[in-house]
């Protein structure tokens, strides 16, 4: 699970969302197919007369929106620095083309117990880690249990978790607390590392030499410059990849990721923003992927000081200003908006009532905005404080509320800080901090990945900056995260989210797509629908190469 931006270091060793049931699917191509996605004719393969030796070798430069900043996938939890963990370490069963686990490390799909609060997981034989040892039993219940132990960002993940006995070398048994609906596409689909390799140095492991089970090895990185990583040769599994070296290089403002794309500085450019969209579209040397993601981005109240604390505030802000109109200026076609906590494609595959959240949310109304806060007692001369982390398009869902304040008679502001300041401001619930926060969550196909994470009191002061009060809805959160019942589940989350809507804990913005600029020269690129798998650079299904 994870915010889309990086968490503090701090945050990171102390102790957001991934899930369940399939969505949305990817594009979907061979060695040598098509791209798929938005401009699909661009960029695909050249056909028969290319060779597999041809194909072989290159460097393909991959810019990405921010910088990573470690390496261990039992603390990593923000999506840039598990794009680089994705070549890397490899999970027991890694998504698809879509968002259904099938098997990778393990043999074969789980075999489950006990009323699903038992897993038994059989290893394939023959995965090696880069340094030659195999991958055990003993490895995945180390890297099962550890988030929980160290008390890492990914312990929701796991802490359902009561037991992981290893029966041999190539088989373990997990048994859960309770069922746990997600357990398979949630616990599961996580990274496996080298107990041995990472108990010796695990700020090592973490920073300078991570060591993993992937088709690439780590070879050295500058925080805010570069990731370099080599193609393993020894790669255990098939196939191995065409590219022999991957570079990462952060480029955090959107036009300038372009400009490199155009120019030839990097071959695929992540994150193509509404701004940048039809630069990519048209150009003559590019074309671009775009894919429905499963992300959910918003703004957040204060609900333990300052005035957000009453429900009537919340609900006057709702009519200040209109995300309805904010999304259609700043974040289409790249997104789109949405009205309720969870992505668009998981709401959709789930059945969820998204025509009933949108009839909560508010029309935009001045007046009667100001009556609701003049009603509330918030003084004339308040000044609303409205945090946003270094990202234009959530800066200006923020104008757009800060204007609507300022048009109902309220001063607002919108400070724009940059990542460290704002994870470590988010989530305090100080008044003196903020009364509103704009976020993302990119998480995985179920509603406990966002539910859970971003409204539950156990994860206040860590994923959840609301101190939202609400013993019901609590109860029935964890209800549903206990569940495997998937119709018991639907029913409890179309009880909790319309509670949460009306009580304005969030004004839910938009799902953004996955939108990828990519060179001409670049062959069977397919996006994926996780934005932490990107760029998928070697699957069952493809295998990029670079046509020079």
């Amino acid at each position: 699970m994870s915010h889309e931006f990086n968490y503090s270091r701090r945050r990171l060793l102390g102790g957001v969302a991934a899930g369940a049931t399939a969505t949305t699917l990817a594009g979907c191509a061979g060695d040598g197919g098509s791209s798929g996605g938005e401009g699909s004719a661009e960029g695909t393969a050249t056909g028969a007369e290319s060779t597999a030796a041809s194909r072989d070798g290159g460097e393909l430069v991959y810019s990405q929106q921010v910088s990573p900043i470690e390496f261990d996938p039992l603390v990593v939890n923000d999506i840039y620095s598990q794009q680089v963990c994705s070549q890397v370490f490899e999970p027991l069963y890694a998504y698809d083309e879509g968002t259904d686990p099938v098997p990778h490390l393990a043999s074969e799909e789980p075999t489950v117990e006990r009323d699903g609060t038992r897993y038994i997981v059989q290893l394939r034989d023959g995965p090696r880690f880069q340094n030659g040892d195999p991958v055990t039993a003993e490895d995945v219940r180390y890297s099962l249990l550890t988030p929980i132990e160290e008390e890492t960002a990914n312990k929701p993940d796991v802490d359902m978790i009561d037991t992981v006995e290893v029966v041999d070398d190539r088989t373990v048994q997990i048994d859960l607390q309770y069922g746990y609906g997600p357990f398979f596409t949630l616990a599961l689909t996580r990274n496996v590392v080298p107990k041995a390799v990472r108990e010796e140095d695990p700020e090592a492991f973490n920073l300078d030499a991570p060591v993993g089970s992937g088709p690439f090895e780590f070879v050295d990185w500058s925080e805010g410059e570069y990731v370099d990583l080599e193609r393993w040769d020894d790669y255990w599994g098939e196939p191995a990849p065409h590219l022999e070296r991957l570079r990462f290089e952060p480029v955090e403002e959107s036009t300038t990721r372009v400009v490199s794309l155009e120019t030839g500085e990097s071959d695929v450019a992540d994150g193509i923003t509404p701004q940048t969209w039809e630069t990519v579209r048209e150009a003559d040397n590019m074309s671009l992927q775009s894919e429905p993601g499963i992300s959910y981005y918003y703004l957040a109240f204060n609900c333990n000081e300052g005035p957000t604390t009453d429900p009537q505030v919340r609900e006057a802000i709702d009519y200040a200003a209109s995300i309805d109109q904010a999304v259609e200026n700043f974040i289409e076609p790249a997104g789109a908006r949405n009205y309720g906590p969870v992505p668009l494609p998981v709401a959709e595959s789930w059945d969820l009532p998204t025509e009933e959240w949108a009839d909560i949310a508010h029309d935009r109304d001045a007046d009667r905005a100001a009556e609701l806060l003049a009603d509330a007692g918030v003084e004339e001369d308040y000044g609303f404080r409205i945090i946003v982390p270094p990202d234009d398009l959530r800066e200006q869902i923020g104008i757009s509320v800060s204007n609507g304040l300022n048009e109902a008679g309220y001063d607002a502001e919108v400070r724009r800080l940059d990542w460290g300041t704002f994870l470590d401001t988010y989530d305090t619930g100080s008044e003196d901090d903020y009364n509103l926060y704009a976020l993302g969550w990119l998480g995985g196909p179920d509603p406990d990945s966002y539910v859970y994470n971003l409204f539950h009191e156990e994860q206040i002061g860590a994923t959840n900056g609301t101190y939202y009060e609400n013993d019901a809805v609590m109860e029935d959160i964890i209800a549903a995260r206990r569940s495997s019942d998937i119709d018991e589940r639907r029913e409890l989350y179309e009880s909790i989210i319309p509670t949460l809507l009306e009580d304005r804990v969030h004004l839910p913005g938009y799902s953004m797509r996955v939108s990828i600029g990519l060179r001409d020269h670049v062959q069977d690129f397919v996006a994926h629908p996780r934005s932490q798998y990107n760029p998928r650079v070697v699957s069952d299904y493809n295998n990029v190469w670079l046509d020079r």
